[in-house]
């Protein structure tokens, strides 16, 4: 199960697994946005090495706008996903609980 979407305040909300199988529907939906993306990940609860492509492309092309992508509510084992891949560099992370 996987679904992304608008949620309060301009948020999007991502919620089950991010993976191959739903990496077209997640780059699909960011390709729409624009300006400063911020993503709820509270209820991710798995990414794949395709769904790090997807979010990837979507902060290289938002920061070519001088913004780029907040991941908030993250977390330990996805944060732990972006600490391995090195990703925590390039993304502003807000853990859960913080």
């Amino acid at each position: 199960m996987f679904d992304i979407q608008f949620a309060d305040d301009d948020i999007i909300a991502v919620e089950g697994r991010l993976d191959a199988a739903q990496a077209l529907k997640a780059q699909t939906f960011l390709d729409q946005v624009e300006g400063r993306c911020v993503l709820d990940l509270s209820k991710l609860e798995y990414v794949s090495s395709a769904g790090l492509g997807v979010l990837l492309k979507t902060h290289k092309r938002l920061m070519g706008g001088g913004n780029g992508l907040k991941l908030i509510n993250v977390n330990h084992h996805i944060h732990d996903i972006f600490g391995y891949s090195g990703f925590d560099k390039l993304f502003e992370i807000v853990p859960a609980g913080d």
